[in-house]
């Protein structure tokens, strides 16, 4: 594995690898993407190989260009339409009929795909210069928290893939929020970095289906992000409504604060979302601080709630699935 900075000469390198059938991790505004030929199966299933991802967990697929959405799709309906023209790029997947040059690996043998034109435009010239539509779930150990830096992704999957390229701090830090269209009625999928009520504005109201840390388990999830148990750190962690109310029991514990705690708490170490109480700042930091928090050697982490509104619906979803921590063996 090669870690270089996203500049030209080596974004050009990355899509050659991708061509030759190999795995990108690269940056997106989400969070970082393990990236491959979205046509080539023996190239995606390389990156359930390293992820160790169930296969039965459809990958979203990332284009440059509403132009070429034809080529992993049969088109766009009505609303579709108004929802491409208004968040894309952005954070913003869509499940959509898919088109038969798509694998069924990438899609998990669904008669849909998920698909995404990231805002990125390092991810974007990526997917010009590799001229091929690339498949890319988060560039992390499956079930483990999503990188929203290089190093995270080299902390986990190392030599598993071949290149890494470097553009910094993803700036949303929160994957993409999913929505599916059956007939005439949306449905969201995955709470995510677009904020739903932004998604309400533009094309009324919203289905919810997404499942939670107490829902049942589906082996045919319609989208990523729908097992009830996902982006959990290592150490134990367990979500909370009022600091003052926990007892530490074991001397190394962390905390993931909202905002700035009181003063003197008996912790090892404290993680802060955001200073000011900004719901965007702490969906940006919270994947980082939960990296940051799981390599400090603590016995537990204790996370306390956010406000369910706007990106703290996103937030509050990675939180209790992080805490529902009980299986993540599917081999």
């Amino acid at each position: 594995m090669i870690e270089l900075p996203a500049n030209k000469a080596n974004i050009k390198k990355a899509a050659e690898i991708i061509k030759s059938g190999g795995l990108v991790a690269f940056p997106t505004e989400t969070v970082y993407g393990l990236g491959a030929n979205a046509f080539n199966p023996i190239a995606v299933s390389k990156i359930f190989e390293a992820k160790k991802r169930p296969f039965f967990d459809p990958l979203i697929v990332h284009i440059a260009t509403i132009s070429t959405i034809g080529e992993i799709a049969d088109g766009l309906d009505p609303i579709e339409t108004k929802l491409a023209e208004t968040f894309w790029p952005g954070p913003l997947t869509l499940v959509l009929p898919k088109h038969n040059s798509i694998p069924d690996i990438v899609t998990a043998g669904l008669p849909t795909v998920a698909v995404r034109m990231p805002a990125n435009e390092i991810a974007r010239e990526l997917i010009l210069e590799a001229g091929v539509p690339v498949a890319a779930p988060s560039a992390n150990l499956f079930g483990r928290v999503s990188p929203t830096e290089a190093r995270h992704v080299a902390n986990q999957l190392g030599k598993n893939i071949d290149m890494i390229l470097d553009g910094g701090k993803c700036e949303i830090g929160m994957e993409s929020t999913i929505l599916k269209i059956e007939d005439g009625v949306p449905f969201l999928l995955r709470y995510g970095g677009l904020p739903i009520e932004e998604i309400e504005k533009t094309i009324g109201k919203v289905n919810r289906i997404v499942y939670t840390a107490d829902t049942k388990r589906t082996d045919t999830p319609e989208s990523p992000g729908q097992l009830t148990y996902h982006y959990s750190p290592l150490t134990q962690l367990i979500l909370i409504d009022d600091i003052k109310s926990i007892k530490i029991e074991k001397t190394k514990a962390g905390l993931l604060a909202f905002t700035h705690p009181q003063k003197d708490l008996p912790f090892e170490k404290i993680e802060i979302l955001s200073g000011t109480g900004n719901m965007r700042e702490a969906a940006a930091n919270l994947f980082s601080c939960l990296h940051k928090l799981d390599s400090s050697n603590l016995d537990i982490i204790y996370a306390e709630k956010v406000p369910e509104e706007g990106l703290g619906k996103a937030i509050m979803d990675r939180l209790t699935k992080a805490a529902k921590k009980d299986n993540l063996n599917f081999y």
